[in-house]
């Protein structure tokens, strides 16, 4: 396999590339987890992978609780069906509580103690179906005496999500809400620790793949231990090959399938085809062998072509109307400009918009 098919590959199994999803639903479940640290970002990193979506299509998904967004994988905030929240946060939440209490205790004074307040201020302010925004639970911890400042009220919230008592609600307006998760989503779908781990594993295998061990430990944030123990339990139902001293794991899912080239998406900030990899160096061609530089571009929303970035972009909104800046690292040909302005206009016709494309560096990297 070369690294041009790696890319193929993987555009195919996150259905960035010739998707059957027809609701954000089915998608979110497939991919297990869709970062979501910018809202609005990742409201497109899931309609590219949703066959005609507009952004109304995910706000509804989330306003009718069948995809929830909170602090998840690696303690970053993430969408996740509300059939897979309890299941994975039983998972991974543990550790990440464990490794993060010392630090909040030393630093900013924040103990069992104070936990245990907060659990009961902010469950007595949310029970009964209610959705309130952060500014608000942070006046309720203020209230109760609990301070709110360096960060502190931030941590807490964080504490509450990992711990299963919170989960984001439907925005008001542009304010994000929460809401109890208990009263949000019913209990459901739990299963022991080493049927969730073979779980979780096969899941990104399949939606991420190719990828390696190490990626897979990287995205999960799982012990080395328990990433290999979720591998081992799947090895069976994978392919494996062997690229560059490093063994690759997918399915069949998509190895047969022909999908023809040239062909360009962009892509936001924070996506799971940047993100959802430890080693970043399949996606540039000579652009950077900088480390540094290559996982500079989680935040960045970025252009893709044939699978590789070819440059950067950002959108300006103004008087109904959404301008696109792209910013390219190297020259391209007419055929290759023709379709990234395809893909800008796809962006539009997902948030509602009229596009004008705007080629601000041609050929170098600034």
């Amino acid at each position: 396999m070369k690294k041009s098919s790696i890319l193929k590959q993987r555009l195919l199994n996150q259905h960035i590339l010739g998707s059957q999803f027809d609701n954000p639903d089915d998608m979110v479940r497939w991919m297990t987890a869709v970062q979501a640290q910018d809202f609005l970002s990742s409201l497109w990193a899931i309609g590219i992978r949703v066959k005609n979506a507009c952004e109304s299509d995910i706000e509804d998904a989330i306003a009718n609780r069948s995809i929830v967004r909170t602090w998840l994988l690696r303690g970053t905030i993430h969408f996740v069906s509300s059939q897979d929240i309890r299941w994975i946060l039983d998972l991974i939440s543990p550790r990440i509580i464990a490794s993060n209490a010392n630090f909040l205790e030393k630093n900013l004074q924040l103990d069992s103690n104070i936990f245990q307040k907060s659990r009961k201020v902010i469950s007595k302010a949310l029970e009964g179906g209610h959705t309130l925004q952060r500014k608000d639970l942070y006046n309720e911890l203020k209230s109760a005496d609990i301070s709110i400042s360096d960060m502190r009220g931030l941590h807490i919230l964080h504490r509450l999500a990992l711990e299963g008592v919170i989960c984001f609600g439907p925005r008001e307006g542009k304010q994000h809400t929460f809401t109890l998760l208990d009263e949000w989503i019913p209990k459901n779908n739990t299963m022991s620790r080493e049927k969730a781990l073979a779980e979780l594993a096969l899941r990104y295998f399949y939606s991420h793949g190719p990828s390696t061990l190490q990626d897979f430990r990287w995205w999960s944030g799982l012990t080395d231990a328990d990433a290999c123990k979720g591998l081992d339990k799947n090895k069976s139902k994978l392919i494996s090959e062997d690229i560059n001293n490093k063994t690759y794991w997918f399915s069949n899912y998509n190895k047969d399938t022909d999908y023809s080239y040239p062909t360009s998406q962009l892509i936001p900030d924070f996506d799971e085809y940047i993100v959802g990899y430890k080693d970043r160096s399949h996606l540039v061609n000579g652009i950077s062998n900088n480390k540094m530089e290559l996982n500079e571009f989680i935040f960045n929303p970025t252009i893709i072509l044939n699978g590789e970035i070819v440059g950067t972009w950002k959108r300006i909104l103004k008087a109904g109307k959404v301008k696109i800046l792209l910013n390219l690292f190297k020259k391209l040909n007419n055929e290759e400009n023709r379709i990234i302005k395809e893909a800008a206009i796809t962006y539009g016709k997902f948030i509602g918009m009229p596009v004008s494309v705007v080629t601000v560096n041609n050929g170098f990297k600034g």
